[in-house]
């Protein structure tokens, strides 16, 4: 289960930001997660409660938006959303395409303290 590890690193840099912040409490994660990542949200989510008891983030939301897979089409450059195992282009039908999105997983933000202080951790 690489949720374990997924949840290990997160914590260590919410932790990491918390402490940078001067935070005493972490109170949510806001999670972005591709459809495609390989990642099953629920085992992460379980994964990081359980190993936030006796830190800062123990009982802190955990928050998250999925983002479609999408491509990019090699020949005309159009990008599109796809849902199924179906790549053509709705352009120009060709069905050579660069994953663009939807493997993604990253750690948006960090609630902070009772007074629910956001910190953005690409900052």
């Amino acid at each position: 289960m690489h949720e374990l590890g997924l949840a290990q690193q997160t914590l260590e840099m919410a932790l990491r930001i918390a402490r940078q912040q001067q935070a005493n409490r972490i109170v949510a994660f806001q999670l972005k997660i591709g459809d495609w990542s390989g990642v099953v949200v629920e085992a992460l989510a379980f994964a990081l409660t359980t190993i936030s008891k006796d830190t800062i983030a123990e009982g802190a939301d955990i928050r998250w938006q999925t983002i479609p897979p999408a491509v990019r089409c090699s020949t005309c450059s159009q990008e599109y959303e796809v849902d199924t195992y179906n790549y053509a282009c709705p352009v120009c039908g060709t069905e050579n395409v660069d994953l663009c999105r939807g493997q993604e997983m990253e750690l948006l933000t960090i609630e902070v303290d009772e007074c629910a202080t956001i910190a953005d951790v690409n900052s």
